[in-house]
């Protein structure tokens, strides 16, 4: 069988550089683990995995109003109906063969590995994590741009940047706190921030009007298909964060693909049902639906108490977003320390907590140096990245198809080659589409960045040939 286990400590390690499985294993997953994590108590089961991945993908509706301001309620409501299917369930659906099929943490760099070798692993991984962490790092301003509403002290300078950076801090070290509290403070989150949008949603009820419905938008009003589409694809990506935590969740191979199915059908439920209670309940006035418009829609429809409601639900959306995508890009870190792309301190785990700490002090490194900065350009040059990261998770998935067609799969996906090249092609082409649209600016920070994560792979192997650090073995043992 095809492992990646932890080298004794008094062996040097070095990396097999073959990612060939062997003929006798083409019936067994590859799985990515080390002789520590195996000591490791799987903590995450089926409820707080669901709403990891809904963190990790949406947090709640806020966030949708600008696809009703740039093309109008029926485009909106469309685009929420369609695009899941376009893009979301593809997605999960790959991440749910992949990730029972090679359940160890580091998720996609581990996917892109075995398909293509070690460059693209550790170039995946690269992608993924900066645009990752930058992605946490919009949360905290996202949170005091809140609370400036009711303590206008934060809406600039020295107290604003300090609350930003206590902010980040302070959700940082609740992340150390393991999975098992971050995945319960998700479901307590979930529950309280989505609370708001049902109350108001079943009150909108005698003052639906469905004709508001069919509207394509305020005549005179230019639809920004830009905007539009990108903010589908911002509340719709996402679903295959949660791979890199695959090691950490107890029988992946049942629960990876329940949970990820779960969590398609609650995200899309939670987008569309206040969606269509509030453009068919409230007249139009296209320009109002900026980001932050359901808090006032709430207010029109059932009362100021709703709308205050509504935006501290806001504030803990964030909370739980941060917390869902740091854990992600932590145990990413560990993944990858434990298939030698990073040393072996990086896999390092708290005792008590069992939490990778040094991939939670090094995320939040990067977070701090950004947090305070206008980060708009770098922001989408995240995007860019991950759209990348996408562009090599699709290919990565079809070849491994193609390569290893006898390999046994917990879950497979019911549709045969020719049939998963197809469904991939339409989300492939959205990617391509969203990357040709950038600015010359993300493309210059984006391709900068790629040749950082280049650079790092060689810098890495550079480091194990003097043997400057300690990495993990990667072998294949029959």
């Amino acid at each position: 069988m095809i492992h990646i286990e932890q080298s004794p400590p008094t062996v040097t390690t070095t990396r097999q550089t073959s990612t060939e499985p062997l003929e006798t294993d083409l019936e067994l997953p590859i799985t990515a683990t080390t002789a520590g994590a195996s000591k490791v108590k799987k903590k995450l089961t089926l409820i707080p995995l669901i709403f990891l991945i809904y963190f990790e993908v949406a947090g709640g509706p806020y966030g949708e109003e600008p696809a009703v301001k740039s093309a109008g309620p029926l485009l909106a409501i469309l685009g929420f109906l369609i695009f899941p299917f376009v893009w979301s369930i593809p997605e999960a659906l790959i991440t749910s063969e992949l990730s029972t099929t090679f359940p160890g943490n580091g998720g996609f760099v581990i996917w892109a590995e075995r398909a293509f070798g070690p460059f693209w692993g550790s170039l995946m991984g690269s992608w993924k994590f900066l645009g990752g962490v930058i992605n946490v790092a919009s949360f905290p301003p996202l949170c005091v741009g809140y609370l400036e509403k009711i303590f206008p002290i934060f809406s600039s300078g020295v107290p604003r940047k300090l609350a930003i950076l206590g902010s980040t801090l302070l959700l940082s070290i609740i992340n150390y706190f393991g999975l098992t509290i971050v995945g319960y403070v998700a479901v307590a989150l979930g529950v309280i921030s989505l609370a708001p949008f049902l109350i108001m949603s079943i009150i909108a009820i005698p003052k639906i009007h469905p004709n508001r419905w069919l509207s394509l938008g305020q005549k005179g009003v230019k639809k920004d298909w830009n905007l539009f589409f990108n903010t589908l694809f911002w509340n719709l990506n996402f679903w295959d964060n949660v791979s890199t935590m695959a090691g950490e969740v107890e029988n992946p191979k049942k629960t990876f693909p329940l949970a990820l199915f779960s969590a398609v059908i609650f995200t899309c439920l939670g987008y569309i049902i206040p969606l269509l209670a509030v453009t068919g309940a409230i007249s139009l006035n296209q320009n109002d639906w900026d980001t932050g418009f359901m808090a006032n829609a709430a207010e029109m429809i059932s009362g100021k108490w709703l709308k205050i409601w509504i935006e501290i639900g806001a504030v803990l959306s964030a909370i739980g977003l941060f917390e869902a995508q740091l854990s992600s890009a932590t145990f990413q870190v560990l993944g990858m320390s434990e298939l030698g792309f990073l040393p072996k301190c990086f896999a390092k785990r708290s005792k008590k907590f069992h939490t990778p700490w040094i991939g939670i002090l090094v995320s939040t490194a990067i977070m701090l140096a950004i947090s305070c900065l206008d980060f708009t350009d770098i922001v989408a040059s995240a995007n860019f990245l991950y759209s990348l990261g996408m562009l090599l998770e699709f290919a990565s998935f079809i070849w491994l198809r193609y390569k290893f067609p006898k390999l046994t799969r917990p879950y497979k996906v019911p549709i045969n080659l020719p049939g998963l090249v197809i469904m991939s092609l339409i989300p492939c082409g959205f990617l391509v589409f969203i990357m040709v649209i950038a600015t010359k600016i993300v493309f210059l920070i984006s391709g900068l960045m790629t040749i950082g994560g280049i650079g790092w792979y060689f810098l890495m192997n550079f480091c194990k040939k003097k043997k400057w650090f300690k990495f993990y073995e990667v072998s294949a043992d029959e």
